[in-house]
């Protein structure tokens, strides 16, 4: 009995010493002058970070955040601002392998905390506002609610990763579960209805939702509606597998079913396979059975329509081979990209049927394969997931992410291609797994990814789909050495740049509106009226956008202020169904859905938009943009885009990125050219 009693004495001796050094750096904190807190706040951070470890240190430091804040721990930050503080970006901070960024992440949810359980009235919020970001906080992270850190957490972050997960425990011990289960339904179909090639993260967030309902300890209430449909997407799509059997039973079940009770499953997993974009692992069992004996409902299981059943019935040999190599209940998400790649039509382009024949015989290198079970595992064999990935891109060429990368060139790159050029695609696919060296050329002269010296990304990334895992390092340092062959020249590198590492059909014309030397704003009339003339159907003749064309954007934040330079692809222009111009685009950043500030609010569904699209109406996409390029043979008509409209752009421009970029002697609007 006296040793079960020592251990938590010994926790509380430990945190009661704990919390008097705290005590102790908040009031030198507190007493300390303004230009002198920065060196007092490193203490702090030290001690709270000792404290998040013990197992009540979060409770403790609930009560104290009233006292710490007013100190002085968020001075000179972003947290200083917590009204204009984004949820979705809490996972990154959470994550950091920087001590101080989990910390200060950390006291400031437990700020949130106390302000919405009317413990500490706050000057810039209220309690709905600081419950409302809480509950969007748990649905981001409910991962790491409910599992242990990852390898990858482990070796960054060590036992720092404990730290949010105790954070993360709290706060849904404090308001409750059943407020997070319908942010979390909500965020996860918003996500589904951008159709990413990733949905693992998904996946594990209906798991979640699935282990709620389950657990009599977890009282719901009325939340949770809308549920059902995602949890048997994954456990149950149909009847055969509603109460979720396991794959054996399953396999049982099949081998016993006439044509009539197959028929009905078929039907039913396409249906739910369409609805969500996630595949469940029973639906490989059945393809792969179907696969094996009679494949004529194999059609019907996929969702094909008329288009994907004639391209089916012309490469069945090669359709069969896919099935066989790449579907296994590990990864089910290769029938959403063989379906919609089929619907695509693809196979059609002559070099297509031939190049995916290669691919499945493709010897991939030690290193590739290396690579890839590092990232997914040895459960299925590096080669099925190289050729899940090759589906699922070219089933969805706007779903490709680039992860928590600067590499936005290199999946915009992949995007494009699989999109416009999916031959070429998979022509770099074979190069970069089999061959371990991508050769492109710049301006006649060859550049070897074995021979460039370094790329954008400072490390190898990870966390991308199959594809890019191979072939973004290889293009990230073809792309950074093609930069650096611009070294020199005047102007912007993107001119000579984008239409060589992109492709033929990025338009030679180009303009930008920043000053690279000095980063101030010029000639923004000059280069509106050429954007809205060569893009906008109103002044460009009607001409729809032939090929996706490559362009930069000046990405915002919530509150309209600058955060950097981003690629993303034009891809259309439309009136939306509220008869708006829209402009529709890719962007290879993970979420699209993003609040730009001073209402500019990125959609992703509901106004027009095609999987995978992002779309802005055309005056607010047009005040984010910093370069284009275009046909300089097909010019339109500048001169007809009325000086209304140019105004609307230009107040979006100087409320937001261009607000600091003033030159002294101000703007001068240029005068209209060919």
């Amino acid at each position: 009995m006296t040793n079960e009693k020592s251990e938590p004495t010994s926790q509380a001796n430990r945190l009661e010493g704990l919390l008097k050094q705290l005590d102790d750096a908040v009031a030198l904190l507190a007493a300390a002058p303004e230009f002198a807190k920065v060196n007092k706040i490193g203490r702090v951070f030290d001690t709270a970070r000792r404290v998040l470890m013990q197992d009540a240190g979060c409770a403790t430091l609930e009560e104290r955040m009233p006292s710490i804040e007013r100190a002085g721990i968020f001075l000179g930050s972003d947290w200083a601002t917590p009204q204009l503080l984004l949820p979705a970006l809490t996972r990154f901070s959470l994550q950091s392998p920087a001590a101080e960024t989990v910390v200060i992440e950390s006291l400031s949810e437990l700020r949130f905390l106390a302000v919405s359980k009317g413990e500490y009235v706050h000057e810039q919020l209220t309690a709905e506002q600081a419950h409302q970001f809480l509950t969007q906080v748990l649905a981001t992270n409910l991962s790491m609610l409910f599992t242990p850190p990852s390898e990858a957490e482990r070796e960054t972050q060590g036992r720092l990763a404990q730290v949010p997960r105790n954070l993360l425990q709290h706060i849904a011990a404090r308001i409750g579960f059943e407020h997070v289960i319908d942010q979390l339904i909500g965020e996860i179909w918003r996500i589904l209805q951008q159709r990413p090639i990733q949905v693992d993260a998904v996946k594990q967030m209906v798991t979640q939702i699935a282990i709620c309902q389950a657990d009599p300890d977890i009282d719901l209430g009325a939340s949770g509606q809308g549920a059902d449909r995602l949890v048997s997407s994954l456990f149950g799509p149909t009847r055969a597998c509603r109460e979720d059997p396991g794959l054996e039973v399953y396999q049982q079940r099949l081998e016993r079913m006439d044509d009539s009770a197959l028929q009905s499953e078929a039907t039913g997993f396409a249906r739910a396979m369409h609805d969500t974009g996630l595949v469940s692992a029973y639906h490989a069992v059945f393809l792969r059975h179907l696969n094996d004996n009679d494949d004529f409902l194999l059609p019907e299981a996929l969702g094909l329509s008329a288009t994907g059943r004639d391209c089916w019935l012309c490469y069945r040999p090669l359709v069969k081979a896919l099935i066989a190599e790449a579907v296994h209940p590990l990864t089910p998400q290769a029938i959403y990209g063989l379906a919609l790649m089929l619907e695509r039509g693809i196979l059609y382009h002559p070099s297509l049927a031939p190049a995916l024949w290669r691919q499945l015989a493709l010897i991939l290198s030690p290193w590739s394969r290396e690579r890839l079970a590092l990232a997914f595992g040895e459960a299925v064999s590096p080669r099925s997931r190289l050729l899940e990935g090759v589906l699922c891109m070219l089933g969805q060429p706007l779903g490709v992410g680039q992860g928590n990368n600067p590499t936005c060139q290199s999946a915009r790159a992949l995007s494009m291609w699989a999109y416009n050029d999916p031959d070429y695609l998979l022509q770099m696919v074979v190069w970069a797994a089999r061959d371990d060296e991508v050769v492109m050329h710049f301006e006649g002269q060859p550049i070897s990814s074995g021979d460039s010296v370094s790329g954008v990304a400072q490390s190898l990334p990870i966390d991308l789909d199959a594809v890019s895992l191979l072939v973004v390092p290889h293009l990230d340092r073809i792309y950074a050495e093609m930069g650096r062959r611009c070294i020199g020249r005047e102007g912007d590198p993107h001119r000579w740049v984008n239409p060589e590492f992109h492709g033929w059909w990025s338009g030679r014309g180009f303009r930008i509106n920043v000053d690279v030397s000095t980063g101030s704003l010029m000639e923004i009339d000059d280069f509106l009226r050429h954007f809205y003339a060569s893009y906008h159907p109103f002044y460009n003749g009607n001409q729809p956008i032939i090929h996706p064309q490559p362009a930069g954007i000046a990405v915002t934040d919530s509150a309209a202020r600058f955060i950097g330079w981003h690629a993303i692809t034009l891809l259309r222009v439309a009136l939306d169904p509220d008869d708006v111009m829209r402009l529709y685009f890719y962007n290879p950043n993970n979420d699209s859905g993003q609040d730009w500030g001073d209402d500019v609010v990125v959609s992703t569904a509901d106004k027009g938009e095609r999987y995978g699209e992002a779309s802005l109406p055309f005056v607010q996409f047009a005040s984010r943009l910093y370069i284009f390029h275009f046909d300089h043979l097909e010019s339109g008509e500048p001169a007809l885009v009325t000086e209304e409209e140019l105004e609307q752009v230009k107040g979006y421009l100087y409320r937001s990125w261009g607000k600091d970029r003033i030159p002294a002697g101000g703007l001068q609007a240029s005068a209209v050219n060919d």
